[in-house]
């Protein structure tokens, strides 16, 4: 340090004043012996703060902290001669720096914070910033020393991993990280063995406290005493950045494993624990905390992550831990204050004057320390949080979010206003999800503490609305903590949501994400759902029954699900309420609704509200019975033991109670379609065994007798369907009534044959044409028919050859109506899977196998005959059937032997004719705008319903896959309605084949290609058409993705397709002198150029030069020749492009080093051999460092103000890695052209050819030995020759950090802007009203 040396006596007054700090005791002023006026050095610091303690002189001398402790004040001021020299660098506690000015701002006047000013928030792991001074109370910043290495977040994950592990097989020294890392030792023990040692020598002790941050970082970098003694905090900090390890990015915090999560728990147990300790003693000698918090403020300005991270996470843990301390205190003088009142009222006489000092004293302590305690925490808030809670990384300004909710909640009296919770608002608007979650997470406690909701009455009005917009975010946990807070809010005060903001929340019980939903259920719940014990005394039925308390709660259940206008997802406003509210299992509250009689005040339902109430009755009783989530509300997880009894006790009761009131409700509705079609949807849930358990064989009878009515008096298919399956579920052979129930359906089953019998013969009665009566019959028949074949083998009442009848005469007979044409296909195709399914599989029978054959046969042909009927729905229903059936007897049957004979192949015709009938129905526009909303919907479902039908057929191969080329040229045009579907097939058929679906794209485009020609007989290149086409061509470029080598074969067979297609044929009609017709082609083949390996191009383009009738055009001003000359340069681009610097040479410009070369045997003697490879290295080299640096800057933070270099282990590894790729580059480089012309499917003959003919690589190694590599560049490299010179600019600005400062704002469009850009935190300036989400 600067100065005199200490003298004798001001080393002894020093050693006292130690002394009497660390044992927190009074300073004995005839222990201070006086020191000679020359040592001392009046100054009056710049950075005095505000709360120096009264009766300081003016005259302070230097070294002496600015935070003076309250037992030497009286020593200053009684005798400036007195003082503590200015050279005592063991003694002299590290100061706290003066706490930043902050004007008193509320939420209406943001503060002055300069976003853009800080140039130290950077993400860069190993690049130095400045770090501010914070002993002494200077603020001056020491310039920036540079550093050898890149950033280490660039580093792969594995050096980390290994850099850690060597980390943990270094040798244990007891030091405080391996014992906190480890976990082995109580922490509590741990922490008073410190402060033990902190007594016995406090420099010691702090010292180890100091290495204990800097090696949680993940640095290993060792502070000697030395260093302690002689350094600022700033500086230690620098030494320890460049000991830093350069090749990981990884530190403790954010290892994986068990054991380092246990480390960061630990850590912060460790910080808050040492706190705790010292909370009555150390923590008050302006000495340890001083110390502590100035390493933590400067290791939070560093540019090195791991530091930054790791130490603020620290400061914040403490600052939590002396929130407590501030609690403790506050109690502490709450207590000693009301003793002293009590103690001052009591009477002269029995008044302890000595009791009242006592307390009055005390009283002064703690208000003291409270003080003391509380510019701890400003300073920290505001040299820490102020800063970090906008840091470039989401995991720090998690830590900031994560803790301010902690203090506002533990220490309102400080903290719950609204110039802390501003920040907390607009950390709300963050890009991350995380940091998002932590500002919800922080509010939730403080609205759901009553004494704390009413002061945050002005940060709800400012940020309510954005609370409310995040239960709509993207991040589904983010949404659901959204929607517990505006549950909070709710309860808190229910006038602050407004209607809208109440439906916003409302319409998430129908999302499609479960957590979301029953959080909005819970919201729903609170809102509307809550009972009213004074409205249910007077509920009662007409029978004198008192109604169930839940009654009006689900009456306002249908209400709101009539009006939500939701009404086919009852099953998610069921699942939403499922396990909230208990009113979802009150079955008895329900029947009783539709069954009893209203009472004299109570309102009857009507006919719309009992459809909703069966509705949602059915749906609870789906849920209750299955325990499973509705269709789309994420996967159905197994349910554990628990879970599955509850189950089975619903199902249970469920069971009970229907069995009873569902044959009523069945009598009740039934006439009623759509009330029927629901109620018969409960006896799938039943428990079956209960009906002979608990005797009621009455109610299955009623049952049944009243299945049997609804059967024949209804034709609605979803009746049926419905009936049908009850049936099913009925006679099942496993439950005793099976047996009861089969006899039932049976008997059933003939009436409905014989009533189908006698309509055919009435419809087709010869010489009358059928009235609408008889037609009426026949469709009535077939749909009761059908409906049972779904679920049931009728094909023992011999009925193929009647249903048979009518598809065979359907394109005979036009009076046969399209619903009967269309059941009858259905019904066979049904019949034929039955047959199927009967088939003893090890042992069929021929005869069977015979007829089966016969009969699919004859249906398919008829079906391909119906497949354009001029009835719509009849060629619809026959395109399916069709589709299906080939799925069903594909080739997957030959895997049997015996089955073979079943299969069937679709000839060309079908497939033709399948694709016909896409371009017909579903590749068509919707011109009709009047076409209600609702009709498009359905519309749109069908037709993608008929393209997934075919899609199925190519997935499976079944047919080939160039039939899917009219579908796949619809990709860009239909991309809205059918992109998802056409994509993953696409994705699908390359695993088939990548040739033929090469192929298969090159055949969609040639075939736009000609329809644009057919309405342009000379095509505009410029046309919305042709650009179309192009636009198609880089979507199927762009699905080939990224491995070359992968798509190799097929990206070369989609060029030769089009090189053929654009040359055929190759005299134009229109002018014989003229190019080939097709040409133009070319500049759409242009967009697949970049999916060609190096070597290909060469290949292709000989090809293509080959197939030239007029050889390579000369004229290129002739517009006819554009497409080739551009299509020929795409595939010669980079053939002779050689990089103007290379990494060798950056890293000499870098690092000032020279690349160590043998200068004796002189570039002379090289051979031309060994000079091309060393070009070739050096350009793949240069490619490498290119990448690299790309990276880099694609992924440098957004505060970084240069760019680093990798380091050198990593540049090595690039070299090696590009020496390998141009010696297996060169490898791949023989062969010869015609086995490109011959067949381009084989890979290896591909890796075979020969790019360079021996002309032109005798003249490059001439170029080689005449000169070096500088002049090798030709004369078009201009522009890289001022790239090169640019970049020698920037490889110099690295190595003089003066250089950087001035110009790295000019440079980096970060710090021109601002810290967050574009691509930065959604943290808005908050010094600028307008810019910010808040105000």
């Amino acid at each position: 340090m600067p100065g005199a040396r200490p003298t004798r006596k001001a080393k002894e007054n020093a050693r006292e004043v130690a002394l009497a700090v660390a044992n927190n005791g009074k300073i004995p002023r005839k222990r201070l012996q006086p020191i000679a006026e020359q040592e001392i050095v009046p100054v009056i610091p710049s950075n005095m703060p505000s709360g120096l303690p009264q009766g300081l002189p003016q005259a302070i001398p230097q070294g002496i902290p600015s935070t003076i402790p309250h037992d030497f004040q009286q020593v200053i001021a009684h005798d400036i001669s007195q003082t503590i020299p200015l050279s005592i660098p063991q003694v002299i506690p590290q100061p706290v720096p003066p706490v930043p000015q902050e004007s008193n701002e509320t939420l209406d006047v943001p503060p002055e914070l300069s976003i853009a000013a800080q140039e130290n928030d950077s993400d860069s792991d190993f690049e130095e910033g400045k770090i501010k001074a914070k002993r002494k109370g200077r603020n001056e910043a020491p310039s920036a020393k540079r550093r050898r290495g890149g950033t280490g977040g660039q580093q792969s994950n594995k050096k980390g991993a290994a850099a850690m592990s060597n980390m943990e097989e270094e040798p244990k020294d007891g030091s405080l990280f391996d014992i906190v890392r480890y976990g082995r030792v109580s922490l509590q023990s741990l922490i008073d063995d410190w402060i033990e040692a902190y007594k016995n020598d406090r420099d010691a002790a702090l010292l180890e406290l100091i290495q204990f941050f800097i090696q949680c970082s993940g640095c290993k970098g060792k502070i000697t005493p030395y260093m302690y003694s002689n350094m600022e905090h700033a500086e230690i900090i620098r030494k320890m950045t460049e000991e830093f390890d350069e090749e990981s990015g990884d530190y403790p915090l954010i290892m994986t494993g068990p054991q380092w999560k246990k480390f960061k728990t630990n850590y912060c147990e460790f910080v808050q624990t040492l706190v705790r300790q010292c909370q009555y003693s150390i923590i008050y000698d302006q000495y340890m905390m001083d110390n502590v918090i100035s390493l933590l403020t400067g290791l939070t300005d560093s540019q090195v992550r791991a530091f930054r991270h790791t130490s603020t996470l620290a400061a914040m843990k403490l600052m939590t831990a002396l929130v407590d301390v501030a609690l403790n205190l506050s109690i502490n003088l709450d207590n000693t204050q009301r003793q002293y009142e009590s103690e001052r009222q009591k009477n002269q006489n029995k008044r302890a004057t000595e009791r009242l000092d006592l307390l009055m004293t005390k009283r002064q302590e703690l208000e003291e320390n409270q003080e003391e305690i509380r510019n701890m925490l400003t300073y920290i808030f505001k040299g820490v949080f102020v800063h970090r809670y906008r840091d470039t990384q989401p995991e720090i300004r998690a830590i900031c979010s994560s803790e301010i909710g902690v203090w506002m909640r533990k220490y309102p009296y400080m903290f719950l206003d609204d110039s802390y919770l501003k920040y907390v608002g607009w950390t709300l608007h963050d890009k991350v999800g995380d940091v998002r979650l932590c500002c919800l997470k922080a509010l939730q406690p403080l609205y759901d503490t009553r004494d704390l909701a009413p002061k945050l009455e002005l940060f709800t009005n400012r940020f309510k609305d954005r609370i409310v917009e995040m239960t709509l975010d993207k991040e589904y946990e983010v949404a659901v903590q959204a929607v517990k807070l505006v549950i909070s809010i709710l309860r808190y005060n229910e006038s602050v949501l407004t209607d809208k903001d109440c439906e916003n929340v409302y319409e998430l019980v129908y999302s499609s994400h479960r957590q979301v939903a029953q959080a909005a259920g819970e919201f729903l719940n609170a809102k509307l759902f809550q009972k009213d014990d004074e409205s249910l005394r007077c509920l009662k039925i007409s029978k004198g029954k008192r109604r169930s308390p839940n009654t009006p709660l689900i009456r306002d259940l249908v209400q709101f699900f009539i009006e939500s206008e939701l009404h086919e997802h009852g099953a998610y406003l069921v699942d939403s309420l499922w396990d909230i509210n208990d009113m979802m299992k009150d079955w008895e509250c329900m029947t009783d609704l539709l069954l009893e009689d209203t009472g004299k005040d109570e309102e009857s339902l009507d006919d719309r509200r009992e459809t909703s109430l069966i509705e949602i009755m059915v749906c609870c009783v789906k849920q209750a019975a299955t325990g499973e989530s509705p269709v789309g509300r994420g996967p159905n997880r197994k349910l554990t033991a628990k879970e599955n009894k509850l189950v089975l006790e619903d199902k249970t009761k469920l069971t009970e109670h229907f069995i009873q009131t569902l044959p009523l409700m069945l009598l009740k509705y039934l006439m009623d379609s759509e009330k029927v079609a629901n109620l018969l949807q409960i006896p799938q849930y039943f428990d079956l065994d209960i009906y002979t358990s608990s005797r009621q064989e009455k109610n299955l009878e009623a049952l049944l007798r009243y299945l049997h009515e609804i059967v024949e008096k209804h034709t609605d298919s979803e009746v049926l369907e419905a009936a049908s399956k009850c049936y099913e579920c009925l006679c099942s052979e496993e439950y005793a009534i099976g047996g009861k129930c089969d006899v039932a359906k049976k008997t059933l089953v003939d009436n409905l044959v014989s009533k189908f019998k006698e309509s055919m013969q009435d419809f087709f009665a010869e010489g009358e044409q059928p009235d609408e009566d008889e037609t009426f019959a026949l469709l009535a028949s077939l749909k009761r028919i059908y409906a049972f074949y779904c679920c049931h083998d009728l094909n023992t009442w011999e009925l193929w050859d009647d249903v048979f009848h009518i598809v065979k005469t359907a394109n005979e007979n036009n009076a046969i109506p399209e619903e009967v044409i269309c059941k009858a296909i259905s019904t066979c195709s049904m019949a034929i899977m039955w047959w199927l399914q009967k088939l003893d599989e090890n042992n069929p029978d021929k005869e069977n196998i015979r007829v089966l054959k016969r009969r699919l046969i004859d249906l398919m042909r008829y079906c391909n005959e119906l497949i354009f009927h001029s009835q719509d729905k009849v060629s619809e229903e026959a395109y399916i059937t069709i589709c299906d059936l080939l799925i069903v007897f594909s080739k997957h049957l030959g895997e049997n032997a015996l089955l073979k004979a079943l299969i069937y192949e679709p000839d060309k015709n079908l497939q033709a004719q399948l694709c016909g009938f896409l371009s017909e129905k579903v590749f068509v526009e919707d011109d009709d705008e009047e076409m209600d909303e609702n009709v498009k919907i359905e519309e749109l479902h069908k037709k993608r319903n008929f393209l997934a039908a075919f899609c199925k057929l190519v997935v499976y191969n079944i047919t080939s896959i160039r039939t899917a080329a009219d579908m796949f040229k619809h990709y860009m045009k239909f991309y809205n309605d059918y992109g998802d579907i056409i994509k993953a097939t696409l994705s699908k058929a390359r695993e088939i084949n990548k040739v033929a679906t090469a192929k298969t794209l090159a055949f969609s485009l040639t075939q736009l290609f000609k329809e644009v020609q057919a309405e342009q007989p000379v095509i505009d290149r410029s046309s919305d058409s042709f650009q179309a086409i192009k636009e198609l061509a880089r979507r199927f470029s762009l699905s080939f993705g990224l491995d070359q080598v992968k798509n190799r074969e097929a990206v070369a067979a989609m060029h030769k397709e089009g090189i053929l297609f654009s040359l055929t044929p190759v005299s134009n009609a229109a002018d014989p002198k003229g190019m080939p017709p097709n040409l133009s082609f070319l500049e759409i083949l242009c967009e697949f150029t970049n999916k060609l390996m190096k070597q290909d191009k060469k290949t292709v383009l000989n090809y293509l030069d080959k197939h030239l009738p007029m050889g390579v055009p000369t004229d290129r001003s002739d517009n006819e020749s554009q497409p080739l000359i551009a299509y020929r340069n795409s595939l010669v681009q980079g053939e002779h492009e050689i990089h103007p610097i290379t990494l060798r040479q950056a890293t000499q410009k870098r690092y000032g080093t020279k690349r160590k070369t043998d200068t004796a045997s002189g570039d002379e003697t090289m051979d031309a051999a060994a000079l091309a490879k060393e070009a070739s290295n050096r350009a793949a080299a240069a490619a490498a460092a290119s990448a690299v640096i790309a990276a880099a800057q694609a992924s440098t933070t957004l505060s970084t103000p240069h760019l680093p270099v990798p380091p050198t282990p990593k540049r090595r590894k690039l070299e090696e890695d590009a020496d390998n790729t141009n010696n297996t580059t060169r490898e791949t480089e023989r062969g010869s052209e015609d086995d490109f012309q011959d067949t381009i499917s084989d890979v290896t003959q591909l890796s075979q050819m020969n790019w360079l003919d021996s002309s032109k690589q005798s003249d490059l190694q001439q170029r080689i030995e005449t000169s070096n590599y500088s002049h090798l560049r030709p004369p078009n490299m201009s522009s890289l020759e001022n790239v090169s010179e640019e970049g020698e600019s920037h490889m110099n600005e690295f190595d003089n950090s003066d250089v950087v400062s001035a110009r790295g704002r000019a440079h980096h469009p970060v710090m021109q802007g601002g810290l967050f850009e574009e691509d930065g935190p959604p943290i808005e300036d908050p010094s600028s009203e307008l810019s910010h989400h808040g105000f």
